[in-house]
């Protein structure tokens, strides 16, 4: 993020709305994400599809919906991030995503739909947990510099 000085007056002197750096890299990461995202959609949903996956039960279609929500969430953040740079914009996108990653998560954490091995379920368990915390932190720093973003906007 960045704050550039514009003018001297004004309830916001001296800065200009934080934005984002953009540069052909991070545009390029952006893109990369979204085809990730529409690659990913693909896989479960298409070819070869979930059930391919031999740890997965027939109980993962409980969990798919919100897993499909949580992709194509983030493949539209992701496409409007490399159009804007607006920091209210990427920390407002930040919290969505990972508000609907974190209800994804939840759900495959309560149905749960693995067979794993002896000792792996409890592996996956902790993977979990880890991942609904650390979304839990992370909605809470994307709110707070959605709300620095829009205390700097003029």
């Amino acid at each position: 993020m960045s704050t550039v000085p514009t003018h001297t007056t004004g309830s916001h002197a001296g800065y200009h709305a934080p934005t984002t750096r953009r540069s052909g890299v991070s545009r390029a990461g952006h893109a990369v994400a979204v085809v990730v995202n529409l690659v990913l959609l693909y896989v479960i949903n298409v070819w070869p599809g979930w059930d391919a996956v031999p740890f997965l039960t027939p109980d993962t279609t409980q969990v798919l919906g919100l897993v499909n929500a949580s992709l194509w969430v983030s493949a539209i953040a992701e496409t409007t991030y490399v159009i804007t740079t607006s920091a209210w914009w990427r920390a407002l996108g930040d919290a969505v995503t990972t508000g609907v990653g974190l209800a994804a998560t939840i759900r495959v954490w309560q149905v749960f739909p693995f067979d794993l091995s002896s000792g792996w379920e409890v592996a996956a368990r902790v993977f979990l947990g880890i991942a609904i915390v650390g979304s839990l932190v992370g909605i809470v720093a994307a709110i707070s510099r959605f709300i620095r973003a829009m205390a700097h906007t003029p």
